[in-house]
């Protein structure tokens, strides 16, 4: 029998494909050609299957797919910390947007997203979806990185960092497309208007008309708090959902973070339409804007994924955490202790985020023919011993820091919790630079 060539085979303990079936294999193993992966399956088959240039040993380990971090603001690692214990609007107004208007240039968004990148890849985050300003910069980080990423330049409509007169904020949101579409298979340029109140329709429709043109994505802050709720309502006569459904916003090209302050119809009209939502439970807890309907959501055939939001709001970038979060607070908010079964969550850190990103068919699972993106987790801890079922020690008890190996696009990007790439302790110099000029103007 001629075997089949790989670059890498990594065997491990169990294997969570998070295919169709949601398959587990115990003693198995994932061979991978290039940036694809060739085969997934038992240790022994593939040992006689495959030969594999490469071998890493991942015995007393478990692999999966790399996660997914549906909505964040990279940059934002910058203001980790800086104000806290606030709501939304007084947060955003009072402190987040002032710091923004000062601190955010493309030179800072650049080391920051490239911190927010290694807590990304050291806690298994393989592909994240952003939005901010400068988003230049955290192109340059990601080119840098490894790491796979959605980035939606920032659109307001008042004077933002890099873009003084809103006049020309689609303009500019549209130069950026043009630079870095078809520059990296691991970069997706986008467009990310900030929310139904700091856009105008007009805005909203013309960022939605180049995002069609363009074939990208298209985000946007929806029916994040009660505020929001009732400036929509009473601006344009419209509940959130249903003022992007008139201005004929809603489709499989458009993310809608947070979703929290939607009822059942809308609940369906989002399903419908086959929008993306990202799911920020720690965010909106910390914020106190409200618990989004995950169960009902989910139950409609929403495309829902996890998301952390920005750090200064959560204030970490480990989704193994929003996993066992989100898992725990449905419970807990309904009184029903089945509701957000640990399979469900962790499938929403996988297949639903590239649902949502609609990039089902190379991403989210490990199955031959995806995108190598993959990760390994040190089942060698006492908070994982003894393991029964590992999808729930995976929701329920894992952390970011178990992730022993990350692998990106078929390169290994972490080996033994060591970035290859980046030089870690230079990128916190600067980002502590960074923040002591903040501090000073505080």
């Amino acid at each position: 029998m001629t075997k089949i060539e790989a670059d890498l085979l990594i065997s491990g303990d169990f294997v969570l494909t998070f295919n169709e079936g949601k398959e587990i294999l115990e003693k198995g193993a994932v061979a991978i050609s290039g940036d694809r992966i060739v085969a997934v399956g038992e240790t022994s088959r593939l040992a006689e299957e495959i030969e594999a240039k490469e071998e890493l040993d991942a015995c007393g380990c478990l692999l999966m797919p790399g996660l997914i971090n549906l909505h964040t603001h990279a940059a934002m690692t910058c203001f980790r910390g800086l104000a806290d214990d606030l709501p939304l609007q007084e947060w955003l107004q009072e402190y987040i947007f002032p710091a923004e208007a000062t601190y955010v240039s493309e030179e800072n968004v650049y080391w920051a997203t490239l911190l927010a990148v290694v807590e990304m890849i050291k806690s298994g985050t393989t592909t994240f979806c952003d939005g901010y300003f400068f988003e230049d910069g955290a192109a340059r980080a990601v080119a840098a990185s490894g790491i796979r990423a959605v980035l939606g330049q920032g659109v307001v409509d008042f004077p933002a960092p890099g873009v003084p007169d809103p006049r020309i904020n689609l303009k500019a949101a549209e130069a950026f497309v043009f630079r870095w579409q078809e520059k990296s298979p691991r970069l997706m340029p986008s467009i990310f208007c900030h929310s139904p109140y700091t856009c105008s329709p007009e805005t909203l429709i013309g960022a939605k008309d180049i995002c069609r043109e363009h074939e990208i994505l298209f985000q946007i802050h929806l029916a994040e708090t009660r505020t929001e709720l009732e400036e929509t309502l009473q601006r344009y006569g419209h509940r959130p959902v249903d003022h992007l459904r008139s201005l004929g916003l809603l489709d499989a090209q458009t993310i809608c973070h947070h979703a929290v302050m939607v009822n059942d119809e809308e609940i369906e009209l989002l399903a419908h339409s086959g929008v993306g939502v990202s799911h920020n439970p720690e965010s909106n807890m910390k914020l106190a804007s409200g618990v989004a309907p995950l169960p009902e959501m989910l139950a409609a055939g929403v495309k829902v994924g996890l998301g952390t939001d920005g750090c200064a709001s959560n204030n970490n970038l480990d989704i193994f955490q929003e996993m066992d979060t989100a898992a725990k607070l449905h419970k807990v908010h309904q009184g029903d202790p089945a509701l957000s079964s640990a399979l469900q969550v962790a499938a929403m850190a996988t297949n639903g985020g590239a649902a949502a990103l609609g990039m089902s068919q190379v991403l989210g699972s490990l199955e031959p023919g995806k995108k190598a993106d993959l990760i390994v987790i040190d089942l060698n801890q006492p908070h994982l011993t003894p393991m029964y079922e590992p999808c729930s020690h995976l929701v329920y008890a894992a952390r970011g820091a178990d992730v022993r190996d990350v692998i990106i696009d078929g390169s290994i990007v972490m080996r033994e919790r060591q970035l290859l790439d980046i030089d870690e302790q230079e990128v916190m110099v600067k980002v502590r630079e960074i923040a002591e000029g903040i501090r000073t103007k505080q």
